[in-house]
Order: structure tokens, then C-alpha cells, then sequence
């Protein structure tokens, strides 16, 4: 779907207006990205609910899609080859579990070294927001793609499968997961089990598509183009058995 407009909530006890400035040009950025219009909110002073320096914020979006290019998952069959297009880092899922890890291990994440920056710029890195590749990629290949997962809360053991049809499951490589450092350390210093992992954290991806082999190459090319890296994860597979997702 086209998202077409955006509102938001900011809520506080005492309105910081260089704080709510910096929030809402964060805000009008993401919605920039994502080519749709923030045509207003809601600001709200709630001195007893709030202490100084804390505020809260919502928001939500309004899309569009033609009944007729919806895509159910009907088309998804076994043999469909699963596209991982890669992550920002955690995208704003697992971070109970990211604090307990913090406050536990008592570094300073600003000091530790997580690939080429530090762990704090790597832990509040934005997360990528795929619309304008995506809706490219539906533009020019709208028979071709299967169905489509956004890898967020439930990471990827239970995204992807929502998507996926009775009597289909899948199949991951964990080998085609490139673990970006900010996992590693997180799995490391947590002693986080790879399916904790799997069932926590997208692992580097943020974004999955389900495609027909023949048109694998062309997606990752306008992935490319759009400076997105992108690949094979994994597989549709026939699943008539309780567990249908395969990480191995």
C-alpha cells in the first residue's frame, strides 16, 4: 500500500520545545523517505503523568492499495526463494532485552567498538524504512512478488511465516544471515541462544520478499539501486507438520 499521510502524538509533562523541535524534524524525515505527507497531530502537557525530561510518542499512517494488487500470499508455492534485504541494525525491536544487557554488562556504549562506529551510534541507528524501493519493486514486477514480511517484533521465526500459506512452511539458511556487529555483541555479551536470536532480533534482516527464482535478480538489482544489499535466505517449503520454520 501508498502511504498517503501521517499524524502524531507527542506527549509531555512540560513541552521542551527544542526537544519537541528535534522530534518532529525526525518525524518530517521519516516521512519524507517514505513519500507521504505529516499533515499534523496532536501536542499535550500532562504535568502529573510525566517527569521532567520524559514524553511519549505515537503516531500512525493511512495507505492505499487497489483491491486488485493486494497481495494475500495465494501466489506463494513451494520452491519460492526468500530475499533478505538488510537492516539498519535492531529497528526498534528487542530493546528490553538490549537494556538488560547494558545495564548487566556496565559498559559505556559510547566507548565499545562495534565494527566500523561505536555501539551507541549502532543501537540508535534509524531504522531503514523500505517504501520507496518496495512500491518500485510492485511497480515494475507487481506479478512476480509473492508475498512480502516486514521482520519486526517476533523477528524471523514468526514474521515470515505469517505470510505463508496451510501446508507451506520455511526453510533459512543460517549461514546466509550476515550477523551484523551490533548482534554479535548483543548475542555475546547477553549469552543469547541462536533461537532467542532468531525469535527476538531481525539478524541484519529487515525486510523479506518471496519470489519466483527467475526473478530474484532483477529485485536485488533495484535493491542495489537504491543502495540496499539483499540476499537468498532461504526457501518455501511443503510443511504439513506443526513446526513450519526451519532455521538451519
Amino acid at each position: 500500500a501508498e502511504p498517503l499521510f501521517f499524524l502524531d502524538y507527542f506527549a509531555t509533562g512540560k513541552l521542551n520545545v527544542d526537544t519537541a523541535s528535534i522530534v518532529v524534524n525526525g518525524i518530517a524525515r521519516g516521512c519524507e523517505l517514505a513519500g507521504c505527507a505529516l499533515i499534523g497531530g496532536e501536542t499535550a502537557e500532562m504535568p502529573d503523568m510525566y517527569g521532567p525530561g520524559e514524553y511519549d510518542l505515537a503516531g500512525f499512517t493511512v495507505a492505499v492499495v487497489e483491491r486488485d494488487r493486494m497481495l494475500t500470499g495465494d501466489a506463494i508455492v513451494p520452491g519460492d526463494l526468500i530475499v533478505g534485504i538488510s537492516s539498519s541494525g535492531p529497528h526498534a525491536n528487542g530493546y528490553a532485552l538490549i537494556r538488560h544487557i547494558l545495564k548487566r554488562s556496565e559498559v559505556q556504549p559510547e566507548q565499545i567498538q562495534c565494527g566500523d562506529t561505536h555501539l551507541a551510534a549502532a543501537l540508535l541507528a534509524p531504522t531503514t524504512i523500505y517504501v520507496k524501493p518496495i512500491l518500485e519493486l510492485l511497480a515494475t514486477q507487481s506479478s512476480q512478488i509473492h508475498g512480502m514480511a516486514h521482520i519486526t517484533g517476533g523477528g524471523l521465526k514468526e514474521n515470515i511465516i505469517r505470510v505463508i500459506p496451510n501446508g507451506m512452511g520455511v526453510a533459512i539458511d543460517r549461514h546466509a544471515l550476515d550477523l551484523p556487529p551490533v548482534f554479535e555483541w548483543l548475542q555475546r555479551e547477553g549469552k543469547i541462544t541462536d533461537e532467542e536470536m532468531w525469535r527476538t532480533f531481525n539478524c541484519g534482516v529487515g525486510f523479506a520478499l518471496l519470489l519466483p527464482t527467475d526473478t530474484v535478480d532483477a529485485a536485488t538489482n533495484i535493491l542495489a539501486k537504491h543502495k540496499l544489499s539483499s540476499r537468498v535466505i532461504g526457501k518455501v517449503i511443503q510443511a504439513t507438520e506443526r513446526e513450519r520454520v526451519y532455521i538451519d
